[in-house]
């Protein structure tokens, strides 16, 4: 072994836990079996190294660097590595000369992997476009933006996207074990132990980014005494600091997640936005599904506030998803916006009372026929048996409103709508006065 060798060697095990337990394989890599389980196209294109040009997209710590590192181990392709926030013109010009000499020489495709690839701008994604066309590169992009909005619609065509989800808790827990355990590669040498709250506390509040945990469980281990059993033991007080993050009382699967969002809902409907805002951070920093959280704010908006302010279910909907594109942290702001927004607002709960009453009378009802007038009367046989005969259309008439039987006959006179005199359903009822009078 010569000094470069060693000094390599050395430096390799030095580095960061998360970079020393990078999968070398694709069998090594944990979760996303969305995409990569064994009967999936990604899967069996890595293993026969039969890669088209590729696109990840997800949120930080998912593994996008990873599985192009693994491309990079499997592949007999030559393998180029950027990172767009620092590449220029003039080195996509050499990759691509290179690429070109190893294709035209040897008969080797060259992958080049474009690291934030969001961060090129267009005329940087226009130069590559002809290369990734002629087959000269086989372009893998990362990115943590959606490449919808963020990359050349020309590049996008030519590439098939794949989107990396956040880790679940499983897989998180899975990771920091293997890192306790791996002596070659992880911290198996210094006798390491975690205790099961610690771990499931470290595995949900990373949400989801593999990297976050592994830092944190190597600050533990790095920084903590030995027991006098000889063991490093990594107990909830000593994740809480390595991920500087105090526990807060909310256990996801117990009562207390039940009554944080029951708390949450019914500020909401109450009217309060300062209290609804304390239980939303409750739940952000507890670790709280987002997307749950953005549901359960559609809810109250259509059942709440309905129609007092239609705007409410548009607010509500349109940061679920936002919520999902963007992740944490920023959604933070998203919901906050969302969840103050449905408590400010006006209430009423007029549509769920009327769909409630609705359900209950069609599941008692005897027969609750369609009246003849309504009835489709496009049909060949409808003119004989009367449908659709003294249907008078609405248009027809003033203000576009005629009065004419629309329940069933059993249900005639019958009132599922009863609307409030809150918000803008005060001016819906002044505009059912004004067409019926």
């Amino acid at each position: 072994m010569d000094l470069f060798e060693y000094m390599n060697n050395k430096a390799k095990k030095e580095s960061p836990l998360a970079s020393r337990l990078r999968p070398r394989t694709v069998d090594e890599i944990v979760g996303q079996q969305h995409i990569l389980n064994k009967d999936s196209l990604l899967y069996r294109a890595i293993k026969a190294d039969k890669l088209s040009s590729l696109i990840f997209y997800g949120p930080p710590g998912t593994g996008k660097t990873t599985l192009a590192k693994v491309i990079a181990n499997t592949t007999s392709a030559v393998f180029s590595q950027v990172n767009a926030t620092c590449a220029g013109k003039k080195d996509m010009e050499e990759i691509v000369q290179s690429a070109k000499n190893n294709l035209a020489m040897y008969g080797k495709k060259t992958i080049l992997f474009v690291d934030e690839i969001h961060r090129f701008n267009k005329s940087q994604q226009d130069y590559l476009l002809p290369f990734v066309e002629d087959g000269t590169v086989i372009l893998i992009g990362a990115t943590t933006e959606n490449p919808y909005f963020e990359v050349n619609g020309a590049l996008l065509s030519r590439s098939i996207i794949f989107e990396l989800k956040a880790l679940g808790v499983e897989d998180i827990k899975e990771l920091i074990l293997r890192a306790i355990n791996d002596t070659e590669r992880g911290l198996g040498a210094y006798k390491a132990a975690i205790d099961d709250d610690a771990l499931e506390f470290l595995a949900e509040i990373s949400s989801g980014d593999a990297r976050s945990a592994l830092n944190a469980i190597e600050l533990g281990v790095l920084t903590s005494d030995r027991s006098e059993d000889g063991i490093i033991h990594i107990t909830l007080d000593v994740a809480q600091e390595c991920i500087r993050k105090r526990v807060v009382k909310y256990d996801k699967k117990g009562d207390n997640h039940y009554d944080v969002i029951s708390a949450f809902i019914k500020s909401m409907r109450g009217s309060d936005p300062d209290a609804a805002v304390y239980y939303l951070a409750k739940m952000l920093y507890a670790g709280e599904d987002i997307t749950f959280i953005a549901r359960r704010i559609m809810i109250c908006a259509a059942e709440d506030v309905s129609n007092a302010d239609p705007q409410a279910l548009v607010i509500a909907t349109s940061a679920a998803n936002a919520v999902e594109r963007l992740g944490m942290p920023e959604a933070r702001i998203i919901l906050a916006q969302a969840a103050t927004y449905v408590a400010c607002a006006p209430k009423s709960n007029s549509a769920i009372m009327a769909i409630d009453e609705a359900l209950n009378v069609v599941a008692h009802e005897v027969d609750g026929s369609v009246p003849n007038h309504l009835k489709d009367a496009h049909y060949k046989s409808a003119a004989k048996l009367g449908h659709g005969i003294d249907y008078k259309y609405a248009h027809d008439y003033p203000n576009h409103y005629v009065k004419q039987q629309y329940l069933p006959d059993e249900h005639v006179g019958k009132v599922f709508l009863n609307l409030s005199d809150n918000g803008y359903e005060k001016n819906i009822k002044e505009y059912f006065e004004y067409i019926k009078k």
